[in-house]
């Protein structure tokens, strides 16, 4: 559901919120920044690539010399996911969270302060 700039998904124990870029159909979306927000207050974010995103980066790397010219692609908080659109993306952070691998890939925010 939409919540101004952010697309929310609401599942048992927790909701995951996108902030996709504004225009961009859901089933195009290749690029997002997220957050797992538990019901206990705990938060994680990260952002999620595509593949092909990775790779525009890592051409972009090659002509202009970052990252030793494109051969590597890095991020702190980052997940890696085949296709594009919010669909997929939220099986797949269903899925860490099922699994407690959300803890390894994304970024523990701790709980939220009173004036947040």
């Amino acid at each position: 559901m939409w919540d101004g700039a952010f697309y929310r998904v609401r599942r048992e124990g927790y909701e995951i919120c996108f902030v996709p870029d504004a225009g961009v159909p859901l089933d195009k979306i290749d690029d997002v920044d997220m957050w797992v927000l538990f019901d206990s207050g705990a938060r994680w974010s990260g952002t999620i690539y595509t593949l092909d995103v990775v790779r525009r980066a890592m051409e972009r790397g090659r002509q202009t010399g970052e990252c030793l010219d494109g051969r590597y692609f890095y991020v702190w908080d980052g997940l890696i996911v085949r296709d594009p659109g919010i669909d997929g993306m939220v099986e797949v952070v269903d899925d860490l969270v099922r699994s407690g691998d959300y803890t390894t890939v994304f970024r523990d925010l701790g709980p939220e302060a009173p004036d947040e």
